[in-house]
């Protein structure tokens, strides 16, 4: 089994949000939530902290997820969601603030570990490395989906200070810093401030979720570390959810890593969430997304995996052979079938984001 390093997932949010234990086995909480009503995924979980560790997820990026309201002509209306919307910017910084306490809670039991540097960092990957099984709590790089938490500019290093070391600027539609996916536009005054701050403080810009305008903005803007955590390929799949060849070319120049995502509908053309099923979808997808990266770089070096497995949604939006996060290790068969090397399979499992990390964490908190 291969270590993997996941670039996204949304555990706060779906723990908190959807009442969902994520120390629990995925037997335990399917049982759980059998004849829950909800729109999708409820009693079909494909992601828990134990089955994370089954799968050799040894680090994560774990996401703080809150937006504030946004008008229903702010996105399409395919795009729209309310449940991870607030009504005030200081309501959603409460939101976030309470997702972070629940990765404190666990790390204080044992389930998981927030990584700040390069050097706790390598310390918990040679930890996972060393373990006889995966027992390992699972490290979390604190990430940030949509900066509207972060009330103004100047309140960025207390963020920083909290731990978090990743933000996107924007989720779907427009944020109090920058223009998402579904919409248009240029970053706002204080999305430009927030940048600024970003640079003093050394945070990392995720660049998912980005309207075209704001991405290309945000790369001239700022010099700092870039990265996609989980962004497909739009050459692919259209739509303005997936990155263009030219934006995937820029994020290589700038030695960024993508994380390749798995939800259904940024794998395959015309998918309809609720209407396609996935019998009309496998893995092999996901392999294909990672190839036309590496074909585009001309290597491995910046592509990588961002699951984005066990947010709002169950094995409905996934491929037919992916029952749950741990069949990511699947991968391997399909990539070697591809012509990938044991060293290239390393490198996009984890060798990536490990490399991209050491390098963009801050040595001191």
């Amino acid at each position: 089994m291969r270590l993997i390093f996941d670039a996204h997932a949304d555990l706060a949010w779906i723990a908190l949000a959807c009442n969902r234990d994520l120390t629990e086995t995925l037997g335990q909480i399917n049982q759980r939530e059998i004849g829950m009503k909800r729109e999708k995924g409820w009693g079909d979980a494909t992601s828990c902290l134990p089955e994370m560790r089954r799968g050799g997820i040894a680090v994560c990026l774990g996401t703080l997820f809150a937006r504030t309201n946004r008008k229903a002509d702010s996105c399409s209306k395919e795009y729209l969601r309310t449940d991870y919307d607030y009504g005030t910017q200081s309501m959603a910084h409460a939101i976030a603030q309470g997702q972070l306490a629940y990765y404190r809670q666990l790390e204080s039991e044992g389930e998981m570990k927030i990584i700040r540097t390069p050097d706790e960092l390598d310390e918990h990957w040679q930890h996972c490395l060393a373990s006889a099984s995966p027992v390992w709590p699972i490290g979390n790089i604190v990430a940030m989906e949509c900066a509207d938490p972060i009330v103004s500019p100047n309140q960025l290093e207390k963020w920083f200070r909290d731990g978090l070391r990743s933000v996107m600027l924007s989720h779907y539609g427009k944020s109090h810093y920058a223009v998402g996916t579904g919409d248009n536009g240029p970053l706002t005054h204080n999305g430009i401030e927030l940048l600024k701050e970003f640079e003093q403080v050394g945070m990392i810009l995720d660049m998912t979720h980005l309207s075209d305008h704001s991405f290309f903005e945000a790369l001239e803007q700022f010099n700092g570390p870039v990265m996609a955590s989980h962004s497909n390929c739009r050459a692919l799949v259209p739509g303005d959810r997936q990155l263009t060849d030219e934006q995937i070319r820029l994020l290589i120049s700038r030695d960024a890593v993508i994380g390749i995502a798995c939800d259904a509908w940024m794998l395959v053309p015309g998918w309809e969430i609720g209407i396609s099923q996935p019998k009309e979808l496998t893995m092999a997808s996901l392999v294909n997304q990672i190839d036309h990266i590496c074909q585009l770089s001309g290597n491995v070096r910046n592509v990588g995996i961002g699951s984005d497995v066990g947010a709002a949604y169950g094995t409905e939006q996934l491929p037919s052979d992916f029952k749950s996060i741990a069949d990511l290790q699947g991968l391997t068969t399909l990539l070697t079938q591809r012509g990938y090397s044991n060293s290239d399979i390393d490198s996009i499992f984890h060798g990536n984001w490990l490399r991209f990390f050491r390098n963009s964490l801050p040595t001191l908190m």
